[in-house]
């Protein structure tokens, strides 16, 4: 690597972690408000903000121009610089091991929403909302975040960047130049929290739970400031109908939201959309019935917990009205398939995404039309436009490679001696970045018990199911780091 590898990572690194400390002053303001002892956090965060000045002033007149290499390197680093960054404070305020503090963070920028706290609403308000911010920061991605920066600087050098983050099958820009693109879907982004926000007070939460729970609904992050997330207002259905729509909402490709300022409802007509929304109404329907006719509860509260239990699950976002594992094997099985199929490509959801499976059954009628027809000429097409069969390969690629992740690390757990389904739920929980699973990794369980080894483990798991498989994994080919 030459020293102009080296500078642009550095420089690059220096104005992300810039940015993480400025969206530390949320949590920080909160420990003002409420009178906590924040002192080491402040000292902290003003040590590492002067750290990545003096790298910036340092390389203030070095140009910042990325190669692919360059940039994937850069985005793996980021993301476990601001896991650290993140975990230290929680390890000055709570007292937990590096590695639960580590593992904690990482759930939080991954939107994973998965937990080591045993009771989170004891924890001090500052880390509450420290864990909600890193929901916030990572729901749109630090990536997406960074490009917009990164492009004032150098306007030229930033797609390498944008393609890492970005999610599903190739990245969809709707103007120009992607600092714009960043920039117009973070205040998308920002409205759609405050709008969550405003209404969860109006229907009687406060404002230090609204904000942390909208912070998390809209980024698909689960992290919750009650023991048992959503289900503290289980009796008000107002709010968890509101949680329903904002989670479904963000599950959804955001440029579809984009183009509806515009006017222009295209984006909702796509398939991939219309196979969301399939797939959300039968499954939550399903559930909702199956749960009706083997409980006592009412049709409504039935549809209501259906209903946010597959919301939750579909966007991997992670939030839990009830204690859905103590529900029928048919219930839990609506539950597992579902973990699998994840949000829309440019969402805030984690998950394989519905468009790869749009295309791999489309690729399947394909092929058996082709064993029957084979002197015809067919295409595979997506709204109307034929999909090449590099997309289809990478597709297939990608979905083997997603499966093979999950293999591995459920074998790991298993190894370590967990049962079979808890191993592979934790592991589709942590890739998927759902945040919640089955068995003893359920709605009413946390990460605590897991060995130090497993929650690196996972931590992992969460940071290779983020950036979609590919940006982490080529990491461990000899030819990335050839001619670097």
């Amino acid at each position: 690597m030459d020293r102009s590898s080296v500078k642009n990572i550095l420089k690059f690194l220096a104005l992300v972690g810039l940015l993480n400390n400025l969206f530390f002053l949320i949590p920080v303001t909160t420990g003002v408000i409420y009178h906590e002892n924040i002192d080491s956090f402040i000292f902290f965060t003003i040590v590492t903000t002067l750290l990545f000045g003096l790298i910036l002033y340092w390389l203030k007149n070095h140009k910042i121009e990325m190669k692919i290499k360059e940039a994937i390197l850069s985005v793996n680093l980021v993301w476990l610089m601001v896991s650290v960054l993140a975990a230290i404070p929680m390890i000055m305020m709570t007292h937990v091991s590096f590695i639960d503090a580590f593992f904690e963070s990482v759930s939080g920028f991954t939107t994973t929403g998965a937990t080591i706290y045993p009771e989170v609403s004891n924890l001090p308000k500052t880390v509450l909302m420290l864990r909600s911010t890193t929901n916030f920061f990572g729901g749109m991605g630090i990536i997406v975040l960074g490009i917009g920066l990164l492009s004032i600087i150098n306007p030229t050098g930033t797609l390498a960047l944008f393609k890492s983050e970005s999610t599903g099958i190739t990245p969809d820009k709707i103007t120009p130049k992607i600092k714009h693109t960043a920039l117009i879907l973070w205040i998308v982004y920002f409205c759609m929290i405050v709008a969550n926000i405003v209404l969860f007070k109006l229907e009687g939460m406060n404002w230090f739970d609204a904000i942390n729970q909208a912070f998390a609904c809209v980024a698909t992050g689960g992290f919750s400031t009650k023991d048992n997330s959503f289900g503290y207002w289980i009796n008000n259905p107002w709010i968890l109908w509101t949680a329903i729509f904002f989670m479904f909402i963000s599950g959804m490709n955001f440029i579809a939201h984009i183009k509806l300022i515009k006017g222009d409802f295209s984006g909702y007509k796509s398939e991939e959309v219309k196979w969301y929304v399939i797939i959300f109404l039968v499954f939550s329907l399903a559930l909702s019935l199956v749960h009706y006719f083997h409980s006592n509860n009412t049709f409504f509260f039935s549809l209501t917990n259906g209903f946010f239990t597959i919301t939750s699950i579909l966007t991997c976002t992670g939030f839990a009205t009830v204690n859905y594992d103590t529900w029928t094997h048919l219930a839990q099985a609506l539950i597992l398939v579902t973990m699998i199929f994840g949000g829309n490509a440019g969402s805030t959801a984690g998950g394989i995404k519905t468009i790869r499976f749009v295309v791999m059954f489309k690729n399947l009628k394909y092929q058996i039309q082709k064993i029957l027809y084979p002197n015809a000429i067919l295409s595979i097409k997506i709204d109307k436009k034929t999909v090449s069969r590099y997309v289809v390969n990478n597709v297939s690629a990608f979905i083997f490679l997603y499966i093979l992740t999950v293999t591995v690390i459920s074998l790991i757990l298993f190894a370590g001696g967990h049962d079979a389904l808890t191993s592979l739920s934790a592991t589709l929980e942590c890739v998927g970045n759902i945040g919640v699973g089955l068995q003893h990794v359920g709605p009413v369980y946390n990460f605590s018990g897991f060995s130090g080894f497993d929650k690196v483990v996972l931590a992992i798991g969460m940071i290779i199911g983020r950036l979609e498989c590919y940006t982490v994994l080529i990491l461990l080919t000899r030819q990335f780091w050839k001619k670097f």
